[in-house]
């Protein structure tokens, strides 16, 4: 599920801001894109995360300016002899003149880090861990808002695929002896100039009529927004439960088309409703990748 969250606080050492940004992903896939100073405590990042999170793809950034306590500052000559050396074929490229900044350089990220004499003090990690569980705090408020949001969305579409399947109901109901009338016809057309018992064309139209039937597609389609509904209540990681209810919801709806094709006006109005709860049953799919 997306989310976004970001912590800036002053800990020990320094000025620290993390933020973390998620979207949907199969497995738990962690980046991390920590300054050098902050390399040591990345392991204990990663396992608080893990103990939050289950599966997505979450983003990890961290900027922290240390205090002159921290111990003396080394500069990073190669990144700075980049800089320098791109700045130069910039200007001559675009036939400017000027010098490159060197206050500008000495912010890059990574430009300065500490000396071994400046290793991260233990108060400072334990601090930024703060920080972490504070942010995956966040993080959950925001995912369980928007997780609120979709639900609502989801119970909703399974409301009108609801109506849509008591509307296919009512139709099919109604219009039953049409269609043994209708079959009845064109196995007559079919059969024209052939000599048929009157009553075994009967049997054989009830036959057609039967396997034409979708009372059993239209009561499975209405099962399955319960069982979603039923999964949306339970909680928990629900995506891959939901995905094979909405695979056979799909099945369904496929199956009621391809049995009301060429039944006349009726058959196009029963092809218009399960059109319609195949375009929310899509529209479910579409929102499921963003839960768990």
């Amino acid at each position: 599920m997306t989310g976004f969250a970001r912590v800036r606080r002053a800990v020990p050492g320094g000025d620290l801001t993390l933020s973390l940004k998620s979207v949907n992903h199969r497995a738990l896939d962690l980046h991390f894109h920590l300054p050098p100073d902050l390399d040591g405590v990345e392991a204990r990042l990663r396992s608080l995360i893990k103990s939050r999170i289950a599966r997505g793809h979450v983003q990890i950034h961290a900027a922290f300016a240390a205090s002159e306590t921290m111990g003396d500052a080394l500069l990073n000559a190669p990144l700075l002899d980049a800089y320098v050396a791109a700045y130069r074929a910039a200007a001559e490229r675009l036939g400017v003149n000027g010098a490159p900044d060197l206050n500008l350089a000495l912010r890059l990220p990574g430009m300065l880090r500490l000396d071994a004499r400046g290793e991260l003090p233990a108060e400072t990690e334990q601090a930024v861990a703060g920080a972490m569980s504070e942010a995956l705090d966040l993080l959950d408020a925001f995912r369980l808002r928007e997780g609120a949001a979709i639900e609502a969305e989801l119970r909703t579409r399974c409301q009108t695929i609801r109506e849509r399947a008591a509307a296919m109901e009512e139709i099919r109901a109604s219009a039953t002896k049409e269609f043994h009338q209708r079959l009845r016809e064109k196995l007559r057309t079919m059969l024209r100039g052939v000599n048929v018992d009157p009553q075994r064309l009967a049997q054989e139209a009830a036959l057609l009529a039967e396997r034409s039937d979708i009372a059993e597609e239209i009561l499975r389609l209405r099962t399955h927004t319960g069982q979603i509904e039923d999964l949306l209540a339970a909680g928990g990681e629900i995506g891959k439960r939901l995905d094979f209810l909405l695979q056979e919801m799909n099945r369904e709806a496929n199956t009621i088309l391809s049995k009301t094709g060429g039944l006349g006006e009726t058959g196009l109005r029963l092809t218009d409703l399960a059109l319609s709860a195949k375009a929310e049953v899509d529209k479910i799919r579409e929102q499921s990748l963003n839960l768990e």
